[in-house]
């Protein structure tokens, strides 16, 4: 009886062990093989491109009209008011917090 309940346990782990080998073959076996779809090569094209541009653009938006740049400057100032950015600040930079030091009282031992 129990002899039969571990080979069933056995058999049973063997098939799963099996179905996950085959399953892992056919993921891999997709993701090994070269990338010929078109439009997968004309999404890399466009991403490179886009890569080069903002290279190219120094760290200002790509392909910005001059009515874009306004907005984006009209939007950045109201920002800078909401949340009490001075004038000339940089609100796209992270904020630098200062942590001080708290001044603890010395503990009397002999009280």
């Amino acid at each position: 009886m129990i002899k039969q309940m571990l080979t069933n346990q056995i058999l049973s782990a063997a098939r799963l062990v099996g179905l996950q080998a085959r399953r892992n073959y056919g993921a891999s076996a997709v993701l090994m093989a070269k990338a010929s779809d078109p439009i997968q090569q004309l999404f890399v094209n466009k991403l490179r491109e886009y890569a080069q541009k903002s290279q190219s653009a120094g760290g200002k938006l790509v392909d910005a009209t001059p009515e874009i740049e306004r907005e984006l400057k009209q939007e950045m100032e109201k920002l800078a008011k909401q949340y009490g950015g001075g004038q000339g600040e940089d609100m796209t930079a992270f904020p630098a917090f200062k942590f001080e030091e708290p001044k603890i009282d010395p503990i009397n031992a002999s009280a």
